[in-house]
């Protein structure tokens, strides 16, 4: 007996149940427009992901480097110690590449007896120097790679002083973890 009044128990709660359950479904989006926000979702966090996963630090080569050379100066030593390798010593899995760029002048015959014939080499030179300089400073040196630009990239005109100071220059971006 307790089994038939559980089933009719059971089956009258069902049947109270489907129109509650009919009129929740009613203010349910259809399927094309929850795909749709779906769709938007992911592409921001997309973006956001892609936001988060690359950093960039631009220094002045006028501040990193003496006119003309590839040495770090002394104020460049400590921009980079003090501004730039602290953010970056803790980055054991993030990509590091450091990109040098210069103005469209000839290199100077002093850095041609250096063996520095274009501004391809300089400025592959800068990065490395760069490169080299942050890795003394606690960066992992597997983490990080240079590239030299020259004068191909230019963020200003050539045609002026302040344009050409504004092409010399080093780009530092970190991708992936941490970044």
């Amino acid at each position: 007996m307790k089994s038939v009044l559980s089933m009719t128990g059971t089956r009258a709660a069902m049947a109270a149940a489907i129109p509650l359950i009919a009129l929740m479904l009613s203010g349910c989006v259809s399927s094309k427009q929850y795909q749709a926000v779906v769709n938007e979702n992911n592409q921001l966090k997309a973006e956001i992901a892609a936001a988060q996963a690359e950093q960039k630090f631009v220094e002045a080569g006028d501040l990193l480097f003496p006119e003309g050379g590839y040495k770090l100066s002394p104020a460049g030593q400590a921009e980079l110690a003090n501004n730039i390798a602290p953010k970056l010593k803790g980055l054991q899995r993030a990509k590091i590449v450091v990109y040098g760029h210069t103005d469209n002048l000839p290199v100077g015959p002093d850095l041609q007896k250096q063996g520095i014939s274009d501004n391809l080499v300089l400025s592959t030179r800068r990065a490395a120097e760069v490169a080299t300089y942050l890795v003394q400073q606690g960066v992992p040196a597997p983490n990080i790679s240079v590239k030299g630009f020259g004068d191909t990239k230019p963020v200003a005109s050539n045609d002026t002083p302040q344009g050409r100071a504004q092409n010399r220059r080093i780009e530092i971006t970190v991708q992936g973890p941490g970044a």
